[in-house]
């Protein structure tokens, strides 16, 4: 069963991830967003236009996706494709110029890589410190509040196939979330 972490940035995904892999034994899959920001000479801290933040999320796509497809069974990873979506989506603007037929297939590719890959979708909200990182996103509680709005919305769409469970934000010991993670039912279907 394969279980992927969403989340804004900061809110611990990569450190969970780690240590459910090692206490089920499953292989931990990292990902890689700011190596791509980089080699197309973006800043993740810094707001994007439509075109040039659709053009490097679709790249972040594709090398997730080249990632999980050489698993050879179930692994757990620390970002989906729901992060991309959340954070295609907090660019835009009121004044925004869009191209709403890219942004809907762009957005229905996501929900299908999600549903093949995914059996379990595990939200984490703010709640720990903020540590500023090198080649992170904007360190900002607004963005990452907005972000987390729109990762709750995404994961219980109606589009969604997989169990979703969500990490309540004054849940910020490790152990406490790992525990509750390791004895979630994963037969219970999500509820909204």
């Amino acid at each position: 069963m394969s279980l992927g972490f969403c989340g804004a940035h900061r809110t611990g995904k990569t450190t969970l991830a780690e240590i459910i892999a090692a206490r089920t034994g499953k292989p931990f899959v990292q990902t890689n967003t700011s190596d791509i920001f980089r080699q197309n000479g973006l800043n993740p801290a810094l707001p994007l236009n439509f075109k040039a933040r659709i053009d490097v999320q679709k790249q972040i796509l594709l090398s997730y996706e080249d990632i999980w497809r050489c698993q050879s069974g179930s692994f757990i990873t620390d970002r989906t494709p729901i992060d991309l979506m959340a954070y295609t989506l907090a660019d835009i603007q009121g004044a925004t110029e869009v191209d709403f037929d890219e942004l809907g297939r762009y957005m229905k590719r996501c929900f299908e890589v999600t549903n093949e890959y995914f059996d379990v979708l595990i939200i984490l909200q703010p709640g720990i410190d903020l540590m500023p990182a090198e080649g992170k996103a904007a360190l900002s509680r607004a963005y990452i509040e907005h972000l987390n709005s729109l990762i709750l919305g995404l994961c219980y769409d109606e589009r969604i196939e997989c169990n979703v469970i969500c990490i309540k934000r004054e849940m910020t010991d490790l152990d406490a979330r790992a525990n509750k993670i390791l004895n979630m039912e994963l037969s219970v279907k999500r509820s909204p």
